[in-house]
């Protein structure tokens, strides 16, 4: 999340906002060099680090990687984390990827606003009706239909966004040959030439929410 909406969310802190990010793992099984429990507790070293240069709070979900259910017990968790937070926008990762975590994740939030918001739910806290819309992500491993639909302007963001993910040994290039860094920083150039903003990052909604309601053309 702070590769692909870190600069929005350091955005949205400048201006007052409540930020909060949900790690659903720890993703303690990408490093081949080290166990499963020695990166995960580098990777939460990690989070901590990167999310206070957002600015914002942390949460750590109790699933493993690669291995979060999606299940009715997974969309209660999150539901009490949105009645708990009282997001009034979520963004998390579009439906279609190569990661099952990503694709489950999707579903569970999809599916945990929907509970979140309903009396005969019951959870530690009340219902909640507040959030007002789902985004999805700009993420390299959830292309597939992924169509960018939302255009934010993020030029001004974009030397404190490189500090926060930089905290990720695996954003340098030390773990994986996948070049993070530089894919999303190009990203936000190609976004910004689209959209006229200089550097820019951008977000899918819904289909059902693609809509212009208006008395004459524009």
């Amino acid at each position: 999340m702070e590769l692909t909406a870190g600069a929005l969310l350091i955005k949205q802190h400048k201006l007052g906002g409540r930020v909060v990010i949900l790690q659903m793992t720890l993703g303690e099984g990408g490093n081949p060099r080290l166990s499963p429990t020695l990166y995960g507790a580098q990777k939460r070293r990690e989070a901590l680090a990167a999310d206070s240069v957002i600015g914002a709070e942390t949460i750590f979900a109790p699933y493993r990687d690669g291995e979060i259910p999606n299940d009715d017990a997974s969309r209660r968790y999150v539901a009490e984390v949105i009645r708990t937070v009282k997001p009034v926008f979520i963004i998390t990762h579009w439906p279609h990827s190569i990661h099952k975590d990503h694709t489950n994740t999707s579903l569970i939030v999809q599916d945990a606003v929907i509970l979140a918001s309903l009396e005969g739910v019951d959870t530690a806290h009340p219902a909640y009706r507040g959030v007002r819309g789902i985004y999805y992500a700009d993420n390299w491993e959830d292309a597939e239909s992924f169509s960018p639909y939302i255009y934010i302007g993020v030029t001004d963001e974009m030397a404190q966004w490189r500090e926060a993910v930089t905290k990720y040994e695996f954003v340098g290039g030390r773990i994986s040959s996948f070049r993070y860094l530089d894919y999303y920083d190009a990203l936000s150039t190609v976004r910004g030439a689209i959209s006229g903003k200089g550097r820019a990052i951008a977000f899918d909604i819904d289909s059902f929410g693609k809509r212009r309601v208006l008395d004459s053309l524009p």
